[in-house]
């Protein structure tokens, strides 16, 4: 497997691996009807123009390629909260390569790109009825720091906690 910087030509693949991971990693947390509306398609376009408005290092869309493909990424920017502190806002792995290690190894190449790009801390937004992917980032080093927001993906009330994670 390679992680590598994604280009605008990878969009197709990045949103495929989005909407596959959302149905499966989402069934029964957000609404199914908004699950099942998902559509690469429509999401191909935004996934280019936002590959193309990263501004490595300090934000960019890490993909991880086997033989098969485009099997996962990671985005990454600057947070609102502050100079010198990320936001991870995605990190997506096909259903079939999950507890595979891609997640880790991504999450590894995003850390180092973070640190590279001299930020000091990140954060990430998680589901909080999401248990695989809590479990996940706490098995990484990350912990939620008590800030809670709604999300009203779908139509439904759900819970977003806030993680961070020194990168120092």
């Amino acid at each position: 497997m390679r992680i590598r910087q994604a280009g605008p030509d990878d969009a197709s693949a990045v949103a495929g691996v989005h909407v596959r991971s959302w149905q499966a990693a989402f069934a029964g947390l957000v609404p199914q009807p908004y699950l099942d509306a998902m559509d690469p398609v429509r999401e191909e376009p935004a996934w280019k123009t936002r590959i193309a408005e990263t501004r490595w290092p300090s934000s960019g869309v890490l993909v991880a390629e086997t033989e098969a493909g485009i099997v996962g990424f990671t985005s990454f920017g600057p947070s609102r909260e502050g100079p010198g502190i990320a936001e991870i806002g995605t990190l997506y792995a096909l259903p079939e390569v999950w507890s595979t290690g891609v997640g880790r190894q991504l999450m590894s190449a995003t850390s180092a790109a973070l640190g590279r790009a001299d930020y000091a801390l990140a954060t990430l937004w998680v589901l909080e009825d999401n248990q695989r992917a809590r479990r996940f980032y706490e098995a990484q080093g990350w912990r939620a720091d008590g800030t809670a927001v709604e999300d009203t993906t779908g139509g439904a009330s759900l819970n977003k906690l806030r993680y961070r994670h020194s990168l120092g």
